[in-house]
C-alpha cells in the first residue's frame, strides 16, 4: 500500500512538474520505500547494512535547503521489501532496483552519496547508469579477497544482539554511558545521540529481512567495472572502528578519486557531525562538470 504525507496544499512530486518549493513526500512503493524533501539538483542518499534511510535524518534539512533529496530504504531493508526470488540480494541487485525506481522518476543524473554498504552500492549505480557525483562515507566492500573476519564478526555479533535483546539495549541506550556501549563501535560521538535515534538503529538492525541474504552476496569485494566518470569522493571517520585498514583498500576506485576526513566520527558519521557531512557531500556536488550539473536539474 502506498502512502504520501506533505505539507498542506502542495502536490505530491513524482516525476515531472514537482513543485520548486520546500516539501516532504514519503512513499512505499512495491518494494522500495523513501523520503522526498526539497528542491534543486536530485541527491540520492543510501545507507549501510542493517540500516535504513532514517540513519541520514540528521543531514537532510541542511541537504534539502540546496537539494531535491531522496533518502531510500534499500531493498530488504527499513521499510523496503525484499527483491523478488532470483533477483539477487549483494550491491549490484540493489543498485539495480534503486536504478527502477530513478528510472520511474525521470531522474537521469543524480549526486549520489552512500554510507557503508550504501558507499558499495553508489559504485554499482555509477556502474550502470550515469551520475553527477559519488561521495562515499566509510564505503563497504574495500577488501581484497573475502570480507574480513572482523567485520563478519562485528556485524554478526550487533544483528545478533538486535534480534535477541533489543528490549534490554532499548532500555540501555536510554543513558549517555548505555548509547556508548552500543553505540560505540558504529559512532564515534555516541553521547549525542538522542535515545530515540539509538532505538531506531537496533529495531531496524534487528528486524531486516534482507540482513543475512545481502551479507552473504557481499562476502566478495567491490571489483570495478566500467569506467566511472563522475567526480568521487571518499571519506572515512577518525573513530571508525568497524572498517579498519583490511577494509581500505583503495586500488578499485576510479583514478581522480579525492580523499577527505571526518574528524571525530565513526562508520556511520551522519549523526556525529551533521554539518560536516552535509558540507562534504555539498563539496563533492560541486566538483561535477558543468554538463552533469545541468542534466541533473
Amino acid at each position: 500500500m502506498s502512502f504520501v504525507t506533505a505539507a498542506p496544499g502542495i502536490a505530491d512530486g513524482r516525476t515531472a512538474g514537482r513543485p520548486r518549493g520546500n516539501y516532504t513526500e514519503e512513499r512505499h512503493m512495491t518494494t522500495l520505500a523513501y523520503t522526498r524533501s526539497g528542491a534543486g539538483a536530485p541527491l540520492v542518499l543510501l545507507h549501510g547494512i542493517g540500516s535504513s534511510r532514517h540513519a541520514w535524518d540528521p543531514v537532510i534539512p541542511a541537504l534539502a535547503a540546496h537539494f531535491d533529496v531522496l533518502a531510500i530504504d534499500l531493498p530488504g531493508f527499513g521499510d523496503s521489501g525484499l527483491l523478488p526470488p532470483g533477483a539477487g540480494s549483494g550491491p549490484a541487485a540493489l543498485a539495480a532496483a534503486v536504478a527502477g525506481l530513478l528510472g520511474e522518476f525521470g531522474v537521469t543524473a543524480p549526486h549520489v552519496a552512500g554510507n557503508s554498504l550504501g558507499g558499495w552500492v553508489a559504485l554499482e549505480l555509477a556502474g550502470i547508469r550515469p551520475v553527477a557525483s559519488l561521495t562515499l562515507l566509510s564505503p563497504a566492500g574495500l577488501w581484497r579477497g573475502k570480507v574480513p573476519l572482523y567485520n563478519r564478526v562485528s556485524l554478526r555479533a550487533t544483528r545478533w544482539l538486535s534480534q535477541h535483546a533489543a528490549g534490554p539495549l532499548s532500555r540501555l541506550v536510554s543513558y549517555r554511558l548505555g548509547r556508548a556501549l552500543v553505540l560505540g563501535q558504529t559512532h564515534g560521538r555516541p553521547f549525542r545521540l538522542s535515545p530515540g535515534y539509538a532505538r531506531a538503529a537496533i529495531a531496524a538492525m534487528g528486524t531486516s529481512p534482507g540482513f543475512d541474504a545481502t551479507m552473504k552476496a557481499s562476502a566478495t569485494g567491490y571489483r570495478s567495472g566500467p569506467p566511472i566518470g563522475a567526480p568521487v569522493t571518499v571519506a572515512f571517520g577518525s573513530r571508525d572502528h568497524l572498517l579498519l585498514r583490511q577494509s581500505r583498500h583503495l586500488g578499485q576506485l576510479p583514478p581522480g578519486t579525492r580523499f577527505a576526513a571526518l574528524p571525530h566520527c565513526g562508520h556511520v558519521p551522519m549523526a556525529d557531525d551533521p554539518a560536516a557531512v552535509a558540507a562534504l557531500i555539498a563539496a563533492s556536488s560541486a566538483r561535477a562538470r558543468p554538463a552533469e550539473r545541468q542534466t541533473a536539474r
